[in-house]
C-alpha cells in the first residue's frame, strides 16, 4: 500500500528541474583550466562521448564538495547501520540500504532499473524553495530520503550513492546536468555505464535511456570520481521529429567563482 502511495505521488508531481541560471559569467571560469593529455583521454570516455575539462573552482564545483564532505558523515551512520539493523537509530539509513539490498539481488540492468524505480518513488518531486526556504541546496541522500522531498540533483546524488553500494565501479557512474532546450531549463540525472553503453537514471521516468537516444537535451557539466567537469563541445541532439538542433551553450553561473550569495534557483 505505501508503495501504490509514493507511485501516485510522484505521477501526480513530477516535473521538470529547472536550474536557472543566471548572470554575468566570467569565461575564464567557464572553460576551467587549459586541457591537458590526461583529459582528452575522457572524450569516449564520458558519457555522450565529449571530451571534459576540470573545473578548478566555481559554485558547482564548490557544492559538490560541500556534498562530498556530508556523505562521509552519512558513509559512517550507514557501516553503523548495516552492522546493526536492529540497533540502527537512522529510518532513513535502513531504507536507503533497502534499496540498495533490492538492487544486489539483481544483475546488469536490472540493477540500475531496481535503484531507478525504488529511488524515484521513495522521493517526492519538491523545490528547494519550498523545502529549504532557499534556492540551489544540494543534499545527500540520507538527508534527502530524511525529508522525503528533493529535486533533480538530489535524486541525482542518490541514485549515485546507491549505486556504488550495489557493486558499481566509480568509473563506471556520474552525475551529468544537461540544458532543456525545449523548457529552457537546466536538469541534473545519474548515469552508469553498462557494458560499454551509458544510460541515463532520471527523475521524470522510470525507464532508463541511452546517452544517445537523448532528446532535446544538452549535457554541459559531468560530476563523477575525478571531480566535476565542464564539456568542451555542444552535441547536436535530434528533437523529436528528428530534426538535428544546434544547442546554444548554456554558460552558468555555477562555474564562475562564487561572489557572495550567489544562490541558484531550483525548480
Amino acid at each position: 500500500m505505501g508503495l501504490s502511495v509514493y507511485a501516485r505521488a510522484w505521477r501526480a508531481g513530477i516535473v521538470a528541474c529547472g536550474l536557472a541560471w543566471f548572470g554575468p559569467v566570467d569565461l575564464r571560469a567557464e572553460t576551467g583550466e587549459p586541457s591537458a593529455p590526461v583529459e582528452m583521454i575522457q572524450r569516449s570516455a564520458e558519457p555522450f562521448g565529449l571530451a571534459a575539462s576540470s573545473l578548478a573552482s566555481g559554485g558547482l564545483r564548490d557544492k559538490w564538495l560541500g556534498v562530498q564532505r556530508r556523505l562521509d558523515d552519512e558513509m559512517v551512520q550507514l557501516a553503523l547501520c548495516e552492522g546493526d539493523r536492529d540497533g540502527c537509530v537512522s529510518p532513513a539509513a535502513l531504507k536507503f540500504l533497502d534499496i540498495v539490498d533490492a538492487a544486489r539481488l539483481r544483475e546488469g540492468r536490472a540493477r540500475l532499473g531496481e535503484i531507478n524505480r525504488a529511488v524515484n518513488l521513495a522521493i517526492r518531486p519538491m523545490s528547494d524553495l519550498a523545502e529549504h526556504g532557499q534556492i540551489d541546496v544540494w543534499t545527500p541522500p540520507l538527508a534527502t530520503l530524511a525529508r522525503g522531498g528533493g529535486d533533480c540533483e538530489d535524486y541525482a546524488i542518490a541514485k549515485f550513492m546507491a549505486l556504488r553500494r550495489a557493486g558499481l565501479a566509480p568509473d563506471d557512474l556520474r552525475i551529468v546536468v544537461l540544458h532543456d532546450t525545449i523548457r529552457g531549463e537546466d536538469h541534473a540525472v545519474a548515469a552508469a555505464r553498462l557494458e560499454g553503453r551509458w544510460l541515463t537514471l532520471d527523475n521524470r521516468r522510470m525507464a532508463m535511456v541511452e546517452d544517445a537516444d537523448v532528446r532535446n537535451f544538452q549535457p554541459t557539466f559531468v560530476i563523477g570520481q575525478h571531480g566535476v567537469m565542464r564539456y568542451a563541445d555542444a552535441p547536436l541532439l535530434a528533437d523529436a521529429s528528428g530534426n538535428m538542433i544546434a544547442a546554444p551553450l548554456v554558460l552558468s553561473s555555477l562555474a564562475a567563482p562564487p561572489t557572495g550569495h550567489s544562490n541558484v534557483p531550483m525548480e
